[in-house]
């Protein structure tokens, strides 16, 4: 009963903390000191009355800081964020240059300026948690750290934080800034049509959305099912089938009595040696029109004409799948081999004795504990299949193109090269960003359903 009003509805569960923080606010402002009431409204008075002169500077720097830019660069920008600009730069009758508001930047420094905000507010709770924790001390007799001892508790008990502070820091400005800003420019009409400075774009709500599912007129709908489905259909044959033919060709390999094993298996990791925007060129080209492969099929008498494998969808699907083994099953083969090996032999001894047949043995003791061990790389393998740029781009490019298909996509196409097209031959930046938010969707979806899907993951005891 416990567990389950611990669980509850987490919105329910954040307001109530919500609402607990708030009264330890003003619990703290009753009780405390003059420096805990000081700090309220100047940052680190508490800490530095406390001798604390290390914590009080750093708080009051940061609250500087955050007030020099706000009223000096920031507010400018937040103020026109929800109109994202009104005038755009014009040229005025005596030649001289009217700037006038910039779309991109208000959305990019009216967003950072609300992170900043928000952040402000969590170091300013902070900080009256900290000297809440010191009044208590205080009062119960205890000593306060020095300024040497919290220093040098950066390099101790919280050099974990000291080490993670620039990591957090650069995650947030290449990750997770970069995807805010994406989830709003998808809430907005930014396009060729509408790029600034020369033309201001507007928040539009969710008609990029409505767009993409809408079957009619000039809407996505078809385009989008057409390549959310060639996208599933190529990760799950892109991954399942590199995995089981290269736990085929490393259990081959292994078999005794096969000769030269250190050389089938130096062939085979040629092919990872060779960078595959050189191999993946150089295929593609051997299957064109006019490749060695049409001009050996027709010499051959296979064909009466060449074939243009890369101009139907069918085939140029087919190809890219088949070419994808050649460069995906070696890394499995090397992966499979080291798991083969571990593989206690008693088990197989045991299943002999009992009568079990080669098939028998690799669907009970190989492939389970292939699958135990290999289960979260299968994972993301799958998940890297379903952004696989490199493969597609450089194969088909995403051809063959068809009239039926919306904002440039061809039939070999998956959601991030789609992607890629919009931002970079459309400039379509609106679908792209709503496009983007789907390709988390569909990732996070099947990451975490695959995810508890695992032997790994259900039993993680061990291998039974």
């Amino acid at each position: 009963m416990a567990n389950k009003e611990k669980k509850g509805n987490p919105i329910a569960r954040f307001f109530k903390a919500l609402g607990a923080d708030i009264v330890d606010i003003g619990i703290t402002f009753r009780d405390g000191g003059v420096g805990t009431r000081l700090s309220y409204v100047i940052l680190g008075a508490g800490q530095m009355m406390h001798k604390q002169f290390a914590r009080g500077l750093s708080l009051l720097a940061i609250e500087i800081l955050f007030f020099v830019y706000c009223f000096s660069f920031g507010n400018k920008y937040l103020a026109k964020i929800t109109t994202l600009g009104t005038s755009s730069r014009g040229f005025n009758p005596d030649g001289t240059v009217t700037q006038g508001d910039n779309s991109f930047l208000i959305l990019l420094y009216g967003l950072l300026t609300i992170i900043f905000i928000i952040g402000f507010i969590f170091i300013w709770r902070l900080n009256i948690r900290d000297n809440r924790n010191a009044d208590r001390k205080i009062k119960a007799g205890k000593k306060l750290n020095t300024n040497k001892q919290d220093l040098k508790s950066l390099l101790d008990e919280n050099f974990d934080k000291t080490l993670l502070a620039l990591p957090v820091v650069g995650i947030f400005i290449f990750t997770v800034l970069p995807i805010i800003f994406m989830i709003l420019v998808s809430f907005t009409n930014y396009d060729y049509n509408h790029q600034p400075p020369s033309k201001l774009f507007k928040w539009v709500g969710f008609d990029n959305f409505v767009n993409l599912f809408s079957l009619g007129g000039n809407g996505f709908g078809k385009t989008f099912g057409i390549v959310l489905l060639w996208t599933l259909v190529w990760a799950f044959f892109a991954t399942f089938l590199n995995y089981f033919l290269g736990i085929f060709v490393a259990m081959l390999i292994n078999k005794k009595g096969i000769k030269f094993k250190k050389l089938w298996r130096t062939i085979l990791v040629m092919t990872i040696a060779i960078p595959q925007f050189i191999s993946l060129l150089y295929v593609s080209k051997m299957f064109a029109t006019d490749g060695l492969v049409n001009v050996l099929l027709v010499k051959w008498g296979v064909l009466s004409q060449p074939y243009a494998f890369w101009a139907h969808p069918m085939s140029a699907r087919i190809l890219i799948i088949l070419i994808n083994l050649w460069v995906g099953i070696p890394y499995l083969m090397l992966i499979s081999t080291g798991i083969l090996m571990n593989i206690p032999a008693d088990l197989y001894e045991s299943a002999k004795i009992d009568g079990a047949n080669g098939w028998q043995m690799f669907k009970s003791i190989t492939l389970p504990y292939m699958l135990f061990v290999t289960g979260p790389f299968l994972l993301t393998q799958f998940t890297g299949n379903l952004n696989n740029f490199n493969v597609i781009y450089l194969l088909s490019g995403g051809g063959p193109q068809g009239t039926k298909l919306s904002g440039g996509a061809g039939y070999t196409d998956l959601l991030v090269t789609w992607l890629y097209k919009l931002v970079i031959n459309n400039t379509d930046y609106k679908m792209a960003a709503v496009i983007g938010i789907m390709v988390f969707l569909v990732t996070s979806i099947v990451s975490v359903v695959v995810y508890n899907m695992l032997p790994s993951v259900k039993n993680e005891e061990g291998f039974q």
